[in-house]
Order: C-alpha cells, then structure tokens, then sequence
C-alpha cells in the first residue's frame, strides 16, 4: 500500500515576505523546544524538592544553639 501524499503540496511552506519555512523545519523546531521544556520541568521539580528539604532544615530545632533565659536564671537563684 503506497503513503497517500506522496508529494507534498505546493502550500505547504510558511510563506514570509522574503522568505519561506519548510514545515519540516517548523516540526523540528517545535520538537525540540517541547523536548527541551520536558527536560527544565523535570530539573525544576526536582531543584524545588531539594530546596524544600533544605528549608526544613534551617528550621530543626537541633542545631540552634541552647540560650539561657533571664528567668531561668532567677528562678534558681531564688
């Protein structure tokens, strides 16, 4: 069974003033960008995530340092 278009039609550039745009070229074109925003999706999530681990641990109570209170103080004194 021979494909249906064979030859591809005589419209089928992107016709600008001075030039012209193969389709094939537009398809590529969008593929690769489409390919691209995959890619800066997936290392966006997961730069987030980290970022989100690293905020949590700025505000773990184990590695802040012990103060002392006035009114620790003055209640053992007393």
């Amino acid at each position: 069974m021979s494909p249906v278009t064979q030859n591809p039609s005589p419209n089928s550039d992107l016709n600008l003033m001075l030039f012209s745009i193969p389709q094939s070229c537009l398809l590529q074109m969008a593929t690769a960008s489409m390919l691209l925003l995959v890619v800066a999706d997936k290392a966006t999530g997961k730069t987030l995530h980290a970022l989100g681990e690293a905020s949590q641990e700025v505000f773990r109570g184990d590695r802040l340092p012990i103060l002392d209170f006035p009114g620790d103080t003055e209640l053992n004194q007393s």
